[in-house]
């Protein structure tokens, strides 16, 4: 028989294994979704669909990318160094989680982010309204939101740095189609452009159902069921990466021109 001090511990252990569960099976996509649910933004400045900003919102249905130069420029040596400001009202152990994401692009490709010193063009990161970025570099000073509550994990700061580098989420790759299926009758009325699919450069890589850039199934759903579905087969695990793919760095690499 169990005494209560056994009963009480193995409860316990129970609790904290469910909670170790709960936050192991939160994805990406899940995360910024509850981050930036029911905010109302300013509708002056800028405007911000899902996690990516733009200058207003006629902008939205194209890719900025594709009409004007938003890479970070390649130094001589091959290092793309792209200055960044982290704001004061972080703590440290908040600090240290971004820092983290902003070093973990050193190791794995010619991205280097630096400390600001007076460069004109620069990542301001703040806690703003929610996680989200503009896509690529956009000239002077330009905000990328990590918001306290809710957007300080690993994967997170990742995703919206390569948004900062000029990536789209997977699912609205050019061939999307081939790999996923949008079930539009169970996303959330106008937020199907969460799913538009974009003219993109795919530097060569294949599909990625394991891209810290790929939704879960259940992003945008009304009703909790899946609004994506893999293709041909169904059961095909995605959206669930805590971290950059192999194939997120080698777009990266291919994009930039990293040796």
């Amino acid at each position: 028989m169990f005494g209560l001090k056994s009963t009480l511990g193995l409860l316990a252990l129970m609790v904290v294994c469910v909670t170790a569960e709960e936050k192991k099976v939160k994805s990406v996509s899940q995360r910024i979704e509850e981050a930036n649910r029911n905010i109302v933004r300013a509708t002056d400045g800028f405007f911000v669909e899902d996690d990516t900003a733009f200058d207003s919102e006629s902008e939205r249905n194209a890719d900025p990318c594709t009409s004007h130069n938003c890479k970070w420029d390649q130094a001589s040596n091959g290092m793309v160094y792209v200055p960044y400001v982290i704001a004061d009202h972080y703590t440290s152990r908040e600090r240290a989680i971004i820092e983290r994401g902003l070093q973990s692009f050193s190791s794995v490709s010619c991205i280097r982010f630096v400390p600001r010193i007076s460069e004109r063009d620069y990542i301001h990161i703040q806690s703003l309204d929610g996680c989200y970025s503009y896509l690529g570099r956009r000239f002077n000073e330009q905000a990328l939101s990590l918001k306290r509550n809710g957007c300080l994990y690993h994967d997170i700061v990742q995703h919206e740095l390569l948004h900062a580098l000029g990536f789209k989420h997977e699912q609205c790759r050019s061939d999307r189609d081939e790999h996923i299926r949008i079930l539009w009758e169970n996303v959330i009325p106008r937020w199907e452009y969460a799913f538009d699919k974009i003219n993109t450069l795919n530097q060569g890589t294949s599909y990625d159902y394991n891209s810290v850039m790929q939704y879960s199934k259940y992003a945008f759903s009304k009703n909790k069921k899946p609004t994506m579905v893999p293709i041909p087969d169904p059961n095909v695990e995605f959206g669930m990466a805590t971290e950059m793919s192999q194939n997120d760095i080698d777009r990266l690499n291919r994009l930039y021109n990293c040796k």
